[in-house]
């Protein structure tokens, strides 16, 4: 563990702003772009609007861009007259965006879907709920099947997409024959600014380390049972046989099985705000990216290996199509197939005296793939067909 880490971060969501603020940021700029959600949140929100409307900001002032709710449907008509383009995040159908839409559309304005996830094709449903561990009664399968709908029916209303890796963008072409664009979830300056004090301190220490060896495990939500449970019997080993190593869990996820009986190996945390997560994992040596692999898995971001990386924590993660893109073998982290978990770990436990450089090479891979700026051109390519 990395002891000398900074305190607690003050943190209040960075989002709070009056509509009249947001209506004009939206005008005060060329071209113009406007985000839709349903609500503001910390998860899909904050990375496919708020980031999104960030990173212009920062590399290309000129434009235009501001984020509006449910809440503020109402305002239709005045966003519509102020935007050129409309992004429409994750959003379940309902008759006020389908005339959103619809006005948008016969004032000549683009109409585009932001997606990062799985959940608009009822084909997949089945999969889904399997994966996150979900029951089956029926109000469980009626609000899976209506969710994953309605997102389906807004995303068939939209002129195209834009999704998080070429995987799910061919999911959306097999969905709708709609053109797509990628555009990968990313860090945002709270982020960075967190993040370079974390990683201050460890190198004012010389990367100085306890002792003591944590392994991470960030869940975020309760749904990630399946997951952890494709590790959870090797950690359940290794604890046993390495006095060194204790498991942090941050989250709702509950230790099953051997791991139930050790509690006084599991350090546990409740779910964070974004920026205090960062501390948490800047302060452990290994963060554990576990993952099913399946259609829906592999559609997923590699956003729990570059929030690592920027701190200077080194992942080990399953085999998936962002995950195993994101890492670089042996340098940044590692990839472990299910059936590997145990001889991985014990490989990058072997490889903590090198910790100093792969901790900088993962730095500076996060910096370079998942800096805001650096996604600017994609976002204007995307948003505004450039």
């Amino acid at each position: 563990m990395f002891p000398n880490g900074p305190g607690p971060f003050r943190y209040s969501d960075p989002w709070a702003q009056s509509l009249a603020s947001r209506l004009a940021a939206l005008a005060t700029g060329a071209p113009r772009v406007a985000y839709f959600y349903e609500r503001p949140d910390t998860s899909t929100f904050r990375y496919r609007c708020f980031n999104m409307i960030e990173a212009l900001g920062l590399a290309e002032p000129s434009v235009g861009a501001a984020w509006f709710s449910g809440e503020d449907l109402a305002y239709a008509d005045h966003i519509i007259d102020r935007a050129d383009t409309i992004v429409i995040c994750r959003v379940r159908y309902t008759p006020a965006i389908g005339r959103l839409i619809a006005m948008a559309k016969s004032r000549g304005r683009r109409v585009l879907f932001d997606v990062d996830d799985l959940i608009f094709d009822t084909r997949f449903t089945h999969m889904v709920m399997d994966t996150l561990d979900s029951n089956t009664a029926e109000n469980d399968l009626d609000f899976w099947f209506g969710v994953m709908a309605r997102i389906g029916e807004t995303l068939r209303l939209c002129d195209g997409a834009i999704l998080t890796n070429e995987y799910l963008a061919q999911r959306v072409t097999d969905f709708s024959g709609l053109p797509t664009w990628i555009v990968p979830n990313f860090l945002n300056g709270l982020q960075l600014d967190a993040s370079a004090r974390i990683v201050e301190r460890k190198r004012a220490s010389g990367w100085r380390r306890d002792g003591r060896i944590h392994l991470g495990y960030f869940s975020g939500t309760p749904s990630h049972n399946r997951d952890f449970a494709i590790i959870a019997d090797t950690l359940a080993e290794l604890l046993q046989r390495d006095r060194r190593l204790v498991l942090r869990i941050v989250g709702f996820l509950e230790p099953r099985g051997r791991l139930a009986g050790m509690a006084d190996r599991i350090d546990r945390f409740p779910l964070q705000d974004f920026l205090n997560l960062q501390r948490l994992i800047g302060e452990v040596e290994l963060n554990l990216v576990p993952l099913q692999d399946n259609t829906f898995t592999n559609c997923k971001s590699e956003l729990k290996v570059f929030e690592a990386g920027i701190v200077g924590t080194l992942s080990v993660a399953s085999p998936g199509f962002t995950l195993k893109r994101a890492v670089t073998e042996g340098e940044t982290g590692w990839i472990a197939p299910a059936h590997r978990w145990e001889e991985v770990l014990l490989e990058a436990i072997e490889a903590l005296p090198d910790y100093p450089r792969m901790g900088e090479a993962a730095i500076a891979a996060a910096e370079e793939r998942y800096a805001p700026a650096r996604q600017a051109k994609a976002i204007m390519a995307a948003v505004f067909g450039g």
